[in-house]
Parts: C-alpha cells; sequence; structure tokens
C-alpha cells in the first residue's frame, strides 16, 4: 500500500505539467499517434502492389517478321503482345525502335523492356531445340532491384505461358492430324465396303460367265453334231448334182450347137451379101426403067396405056428397090444378131462344160442335208450361249468399275507418309526461353536495398544530430547576431557530426559490407550533401514546431522511405506515393547514389545531387528564417540529453 501511493506521488506530480503547459497535451496525442501513423504510411505503402501493376512502366519491343510453317503463317511475338495488353498486368508501351527502348530502361523512365526479336517466331514455331526462340527482358537492378526481380518473375512467367500455348497450339495440329487420320479411316472404309460389294457383283457375274461358257459348250457341241448331219445332206446334194450331170447335154451336141450357130452367122452374112448384090441391080433396073419412062413419055408412038404400064413398072422397081433396101437394112442386123448368137452359144457351151466341172467339185465338197440342218441348229444354241456370257462380261466390266473405284478411294485415303512433328522433344517442349538482360548489375540483395537504407540511416543521423543540442537556444549575448550567423552557428556542430556519420558510412560501405562502388568520389559527395541537408530539413521542422518537429521528421522519413521505392518499385504504392516522390528530397538522394553506386540512370547523378543541393539549401533558409530564437545566459545553457 506503501509502495502504491508512492506511485501515486510522482505520476501526480508529472500529471501537473499537462495542466499548467496545455500543448502538453497536443504532443501527447502526436506521440500517441506517431506509431500508428506510421504504421499507416508503410503498409499503405505496400498494402496491394498487386492492384497497381498497371502503373508500372514496361515497353514491348515485337520486331518478330513471323513465319509460314506447314501451310499456316504464325507471328507469336504479335500474339504476344496482344495477350499482354490484354492482361493489363504492366502499364504497357509500344516501342518500335529497339535502342530507345533499352535507353528509356537505363534513363529510369521505364521499368523493363520486353524485345522480340526478328526471328522471334522462325526459331520457336519448329522447336528445333530447347529455347530457340529468344525473349529479351532488359532491365537495370541499379535502378530499381525489386523492378528487376520483377521483371525476372515475369520472364519466368512469360516463359511458361508462352511454351505453355504453343505447346497447347501443337497439340490442337496433332488433334487436328488425328482427326484427319479419323476421316481417312472412314473414307478407307467406305473404300473398303465399295471394294466387298464390286468383288460380290464380280463373283456374280463370274459365275454368269461360268454358266455362259457351259452353254457355249454345249452349243458348241450340237454344233458338231449338225455338222455331221450337214454332211448327210451334202451327199443327198451331190446326188441332185449327179443327175443334173448326168442330163447335162454332151460335149459333142454342144460342139455341133456351135458349129450351126457358127454357120448361120455365116449364112446371114452370105445373104446379105446376095441382097447388097440384088440392090446394086434394082438400082440398075430402076434407072433403065425411068429412062424408058422419059423416053415413052416423049415419044409420039407410045400409047397412053404403054405409058402407064411403064409408069407402073417404075413404081412397082421404086418398091422393090425399097424392099430391097428394108430387107438389106433388116438383114444386116439379122446378120449381127446371129454373131451374137453363135458368140453366146459358144459361151455357154463353154458355161455348160465348167458348169459340170464345178457341179462335179461341189458333189465332192459339199455336206449333207442334215448336217446343215444340225449345224443351224448348233448356231442358234451358240448364239443363245454367247448372249449370256456377253451379260455376264457386262455385270463382270461393272463389278471390276466398282472394285476400281474402291481401290481409288482407298488409295486417295492412305497417306503418302506418317506425318511426323518436326524439332527435338526437348524443343517442342521448351522452345521459347526469355533471356534477361541487366544493366547496371547489382552484387546481391543488400547491394539492391543499400541506396534505400542508406539515405534512411543518413536522416536519422541527422535526428539524431538535432538531438544533441537545443535548436531553438542561443545565448544572450548572439541576440544581436545576424540571422544567417544564428543559423549557421548553431548548426556548424551537428553539420561536423552528420559529415561524420556519411563518412562512417562509406567506410562501412567499402570497407566492411565490401561494396563495389563504381563511382566512389560521387558517392562520398553524395553521401555528405544528402546528409547536411537532411539536418537542414530537420533544423527547418524543430525551428517551426520544436521538440514536435523532430517527431514530424521521423514521419517524414517513412513517407519518403514509402515514396523512394524503398520495399518496393514506388509505382506499386499506389497514386498518391506515385505523385508526391518528385517533391521528396530524399528520392532524388537515392537516385544519385545508384547513379554513382551502379552506374543506374545512365551514370546521370549530376541532375539528383543538384535537386538534393537545392532542397537542403530551402530547407537551411526556411531553418533560419522561421520560428523564434530563445536566448538564455550562456552560464545557464545545457546539454540537450541528459548524460
Amino acid at each position: 500500500m506503501h509502495f502504491f501511493r508512492q506511485v501515486v506521488f510522482i505520476a501526480r506530480i508529472e500529471s501537473r505539467f499537462f495542466v499548467r503547459y496545455p500543448k502538453m497535451l497536443l504532443a501527447t496525442l502526436a506521440v500517441a499517434l506517431i506509431p500508428a501513423l506510421y504504421a499507416v504510411i508503410y503498409l499503405s505503402a505496400v498494402w496491394d502492389p498487386a492492384a497497381n501493376t498497371g502503373a508500372l512502366a514496361v515497353a514491348l519491343v515485337n520486331l518478330d517478321e513471323g513465319v509460314e510453317y506447314r501451310g499456316y503463317v504464325f507471328n507469336v511475338g504479335a500474339e504476344v503482345i496482344s495477350r499482354l495488353k490484354k492482361s493489363h498486368t504492366f502499364g504497357f508501351k509500344d516501342y518500335t525502335d529497339e535502342q530507345q527502348a533499352r535507353r528509356s530502361v537505363r534513363e529510369g523512365k521505364l521499368a523493363f523492356a520486353l524485345i522480340i526479336p526478328r526471328d522471334f517466331s522462325s526459331n520457336a514455331i519448329p522447336g528445333a531445340e530447347a529455347g530457340g526462340g529468344k525473349l529479351v527482358i532488359h532491365t537495370s537492378e541499379g535502378n530499381s532491384f525489386e523492378s528487376a526481380n520483377l521483371a525476372r518473375h515475369f520472364a519466368r512467367e512469360l516463359g511458361h505461358e508462352v511454351n505453355e500455348s504453343l505447346n497447347e497450339r501443337r497439340w490442337a495440329l496433332v488433334l487436328s492430324n488425328a482427326t484427319g487420320s479419323q476421316r481417312s479411316v472412314d473414307r478407307l472404309r467406305d473404300g473398303v465396303d465399295q471394294l466387298r460389294n464390286g468383288a460380290q457383283e464380280l463373283a456374280s457375274g463370274a459365275g454368269q460367265t461360268a454358266s455362259g461358257a457351259r452353254a457355249v459348250t454345249k452349243g458348241a457341241g450340237r454344233l458338231n453334231d449338225g455338222v455331221g448331219q450337214m454332211t448327210s445332206g451334202v451327199r443327198q446334194l451331190g446326188t441332185g448334182l449327179h443327175t443334173m450331170e448326168a442330163r447335162r447335154p454332151p460335149d459333142a451336141d454342144l460342139t455341133r450347137l456351135t458349129a450351126g450357130a457358127e454357120a448361120l452367122a455365116a449364112g446371114h452374112e452370105e445373104l446379105g451379101r446376095g441382097l447388097t448384090e440384088l440392090k446394086a441391080g434394082s438400082q440398075r433396073i430402076k434407072r433403065g426403067v425411068e429412062t424408058f419412062k422419059d423416053e415413052t413419055s416423049s415419044s409420039f408412038l407410045v400409047t397412053n396405056q404403054m405409058t402407064e404400064g411403064v409408069s407402073q413398072l417404075a413404081s412397082s422397081v421404086s418398091q422393090l428397090d425399097a424392099g430391097l433396101e428394108a430387107a438389106g437394112d433388116a438383114q444386116q442386123k439379122l446378120s449381127e444378131g446371129a454373131g451374137r448368137l453363135s458368140t453366146g452359144v459358144g459361151s455357154l457351151a463353154s458355161g455348160v462344160r465348167a458348169l459340170g466341172s464345178g457341179m462335179r467339185t461341189i458333189i465332192s465338197k459339199l455336206p449333207d442335208e442334215g448336217q446343215l440342218e444340225g449345224l443351224d441348229d448348233g448356231a442358234s444354241e451358240l448364239m443363245a450361249g454367247t448372249v449370256a456370257v456377253s451379260e455376264g462380261t457386262q455385270k463382270i466390266q461393272a463389278g471390276a468399275q466398282h472394285l476400281t473405284a474402291g481401290l481409288n478411294l482407298l488409295s486417295a485415303s492412305l497417306p503418302a507418309a506418317a506425318p511426323k512433328p518436326d524439332g527435338s522433344a526437348q524443343g517442342l517442349a521448351n522452345s521459347v526461353e526469355p533471356h534477361v538482360e541487366v544493366d547496371a548489375m547489382v552484387q546481391n540483395n543488400g547491394s539492391g536495398f543499400a541506396p534505400n537504407v542508406i539515405p534512411g540511416a543518413l536522416w536519422l543521423g541527422a535526428a539524431i544530430a538535432a538531438f544533441l543540442i537545443n535548436v531553438r537556444v542561443l545565448p544572450r549575448h548572439a541576440q544581436s547576431f545576424s540571422t544567417p550567423a544564428q543559423f549557421l552557428g548553431k548548426f556548424c556542430i551537428p553539420a561536423i557530426v552528420v559529415v561524420a556519420q556519411a563518412l562512417l558510412v562509406l567506410l562501412t560501405v567499402q570497407y566492411v559490407l565490401h561494396m563495389h562502388i563504381v563511382q566512389p568520389a560521387v558517392f562520398a559527395l553524395t553521401l555528405v550533401i544528402a546528409s547536411l541537408t537532411f539536418l537542414c530539413i530537420v533544423f527547418a521542422l524543430t525551428r517551426a514546431f520544436g521538440d514536435a518537429g523532430k517527431a514530424l521528421a521521423m514521419i517524414f522519413l517513412a513517407v519518403q522511405l514509402s515514396s523512394s521505392g524503398g520495399i518496393i518499385p514506388v509505382e506499386l504504392s499506389g497514386s498518391v506515393f506515385v505523385n508526391i516522390s518528385p517533391w521528396l528530397p530524399l528520392t532524388w538522394v537515392v537516385r544519385a547514389l545508384k547513379a554513382s553506386m551502379f552506374g543506374a540512370y545512365d551514370g546521370l547523378w549530376q541532375q539528383p545531387l543538384l535537386l538534393v543541393s537545392l532542397a537542403g539549401t530551402a530547407a537551411a533558409a526556411l531553418a533560419a528564417t522561421v520560428g523564434r530564437w530563445r536566448y538564455v545566459r550562456h552560464t545557464a545553457m545545457r546539454p540537450a540529453i541528459d548524460l
């Protein structure tokens, strides 16, 4: 109980300060809020980076010229670019110039760049070797170690995704070929069915052909019998011919007939000559009668009766002459007919003789009548068998055509060669390999975080250095001093301390942590300027708000660390941190340190360091002008910390 009263007594004494100094309540409230505010700042910066990846600028450079493969045109590069844009994973930006994209990465304008080479499709599609298709991811570790890690992760995921997509398409082609093979099998089955039907028709036609052949054989047998019967008929024909031969006139009669015809022709010739002579005598008589008539008609001694008798005689002689003329013509024709008759009789006699010889030949060659009848019947049966053979042959032909069509379909359905995918097994499984190109390389994870950690350490050192002195207290003697002199006088000792801190950090980085620094002199200069700038900012806050300004400096440190991409790229922290980042000195200190340590941002440290120096100058001007000094006797001045 006594112990409890003692504790209450001390606490009551301490609580009186809140009554005497009301601002203590505000200070206590601020102190109470600092941890929560610190947590909010840090956690909000890393709350949901995946939701803000769209703000991380990434270049897409597609140089792929595509490839024509097995009748298809592929441009995997264009497909990759299209898929990435649809995913909205990062803030993708199209670039046509590869070198410009690389330069933008080095300058820190881009987190990284995806570069698809010209021969990407031609190397990736066939899958001749593992990793034949190269995807180049260019990043800068020095600019942002976390962005470089994101680039590596992106490269792995992209390579896996592209390989999966290509494998899916290859399997689609395989399945398509399998489907085509199935269709070929179906067509093969149809061809076999047609072949079977054709074979059946061919068998049926062959059966009919056999039946027809048997009918032909039977008809041939009957034809043979008919030929025998025809021999008998020919014998009868021979008998008839013998009878004709026996009744044919003998050759002597034919000779006499020929001689009579010739004598008749000769007699007609003699008759013609006699008629000619008779006509000549008639002409002489006619002329004599006409002369006599003329003489009697002019003589007075001749009587009229005699004259008329002479006239009648002359008329009769004229008629005789005309009759002899007609008889001569008729005899001429008769003579010509007798000549032709003689010739015809000669030919007839010769023909009869030849006919006799021919009949004898026919008698020796002709078959008999029975054989001729059998021959006729056999020929009829042979005709019927031939018709059956013809019909069977037609069916055989139709079946052969079906068989040919089925075989053609079967031949067309069979592939010339089994399709085989190109490439090797490893190449087909992993034909795409991302290749990460790293600029401004960082030794290790600690080195990567060093440019973000070191400024925080320097800021903390500047805040602690400000705790060594009473920033707002001056001796009364300095009341008349100029404002710059008052500030610099108060600033001098903490400045020496922070410069010493910067040099110790330099030695620690080089000789304890063994970090490789590209530009040691620039790195040292950056440390010194950053330390002095941070001290000026802490001074300005303290001068403006008193010791509460030192607490605000810690809060400000948390804001700057979150906005400088110390844990993750600032683009992933949200729009608030992205917007305030360019206005914070720690951001430019980090950039200057990265440029000097790793050669990041193309080694451009001048502008960041200039901006830091301007921020320090502005903070120094504020620290010298804002707030009020508290003047005390120099003997009353005490250290700010109780040692």
